[in-house]
């Protein structure tokens, strides 16, 4: 490649990498602060993004300190030499997971109503929701290959973040011919244009796609809210006689972007986490979907992007009747994330002194020795890929000491943050390896 040529592909590298993170305002799927991503559309950051620096941080001088605090390995990682087999190790780690992500007891499954039924494209679709003890009543789409009668394997679908908190099961879903324009261009961003959930139910599976907490029917409303003197944040839209105007969307999300630090503070102030939230309502919808008829509740799996990839490392790793699962886009250490990329993420990451005990892909790996896959993109500017390559290794380590090395497959692909046709396809077959 000669040297122009090489020029040529950096700058529409770095184009492209621009046009992402402003469309999106996130990397990823977990949103950014404003003005806090800036830097990722220079060069010097493009070329960090390969390793980390540990000469300087995102937190100045303090940063080796900080990163020198934990052990390597962890006190409850399988990696620790005290742990000589998975059956001893596995009891003790995953009671502390359980303490420190503090998730909160929802109860009882509540009870599921069927809004609407309909065909679409091949697949028979439900329309569902369901009242939690708190917030608004969870919205669901729920899809299956038309005429099945089950009962089937069956996917838990979980929704990306992508900086749009109006919207969350219609991310990964389609349910007509009209989809709103938002979710036809986030699609095609993420998805290479596909809604993945619909693919894979048309190969045989229940697919059962909730709104997560703080998303969409989920999602704080303006209304509810008490005044906070935020004299920069928008507020029109959420309370508007048009909330599907795209002007009234991006006005709610800059303001839902903003709130996410206020509603973290408030869920540790009461004794629980982000990731614990996620993981109790996701549980929830799990309990949903494999108490259906239709539904062969031994062969359940689950997968997402970004934001979905979080929520499958910590529902995947710490709930076994997850018997396969696909991570996307969202692995890396705990050293990237304090040295280099906590920035890029909101508080939904982050579970209070976990680091204490495992590297955050020992959360995932929670579930060894059970089928596990991870994809990860070469260039994606939410993770540094010598800490994502390392993440990697982890895995292969745990699975490898587990007896089970053959059930974990880490692939890396060409390109920016995403979840493309095919690294579905590649999802794809994986789930049917393991759930068929």
């Amino acid at each position: 490649m000669t040297m122009k040529n090489k020029a040529d592909k950096n700058n529409k590298l770095l184009t492209s990498r621009r046009s992402f993170i402003k469309s999106s305002a996130a990397i990823g799927g977990l949103s950014i602060l404003p003005g806090s991503f800036a830097t990722l559309a220079n060069r010097n950051d493009m070329e960090n993004t390969l390793n980390v620096n540990r000469s300087k941080s995102i937190i100045g001088v303090y940063g080796e300190w900080a990163n020198g605090l934990m052990e390597n390995p962890p006190k409850l990682s399988l990696r620790n030499n005290k742990w000589k087999d998975v059956d001893s190790w596995r009891g003790p780690a995953l009671e502390k997971a359980q303490e420190l992500i503090s998730s909160p007891d929802l109860g009882k499954t509540p009870k599921v109503a069927i809004q609407k039924k309909y065909t679409y494209d091949g697949l028979d679709i439900e329309e569902l929701s369901w009242q939690l003890p708190y917030g608004r009543e969870t919205q669901a789409i729920l899809l299956k290959p038309q005429g099945a009668k089950g009962p089937l394997p069956a996917i838990l679908g979980l929704h990306d973040h992508g900086g749009n908190k109006y919207f969350g099961k219609r991310k990964i879903t389609r349910t007509s011919d009209h989809s709103h324009p938002m979710m036809a261009d986030h699609q095609k961003a993420y998805y290479e244009g596909n809604a993945w959930a619909n693919e894979i139910a048309k190969k045989g599976y229940v697919v059962l796609v909730h709104d997560a907490f703080d998303f969409a029917s989920r999602r704080v409303m303006f209304e509810d809210m008490t005044e906070i003197p935020w004299g920069h944040c928008a507020t029109k839209g959420m309370s508007d006689n048009n909330p599907e105007d795209i002007e009234n969307i991006k006005a709610y999300n800059t303001w839902a972007g903003e709130h996410e630090h206020i509603m973290a503070k408030s869920l540790f102030c009461s004794g629980t986490t982000w990731p614990g939230v996620f993981l109790a309502e996701d549980k929830i919808a799990l309990n949903i979907l494999g108490e259906r008829k239709d539904v062969d509740a031994e062969n359940l799996g689950c997968a997402g992007l970004s934001g979905g990839g979080v929520r499958t490392v910590f529902l995947g790793g710490m709930d076994h009747r997850i018997k396969c699962a696909v991570c996307v886009g969202f692995m890396t250490t705990w050293t990237d994330l304090i040295l280099a990329k906590s920035y890029t993420h909101t508080w939904m990451t982050f579970a209070p002194l976990m680091p204490n005990y495992f590297d955050f892909p020992e959360i995932l790996a929670l579930r060894a020795p059970l089928p596990t896959m991870n994809l990860c993109n070469d260039q994606d500017g939410l993770f540094t890929l010598s800490e994502m390559k390392k993440a990697d290794k982890i895995l292969q380590d745990v699975f490898k000491k587990a007896g089970a090395h053959e059930n974990y497959k880490g692939n890396f692909y060409p390109g920016i943050h995403k979840f493309d046709a095919q690294m579905q396809n590649d999802a794809f077959n994986w789930f049917d390896k393991w759930l068929k």
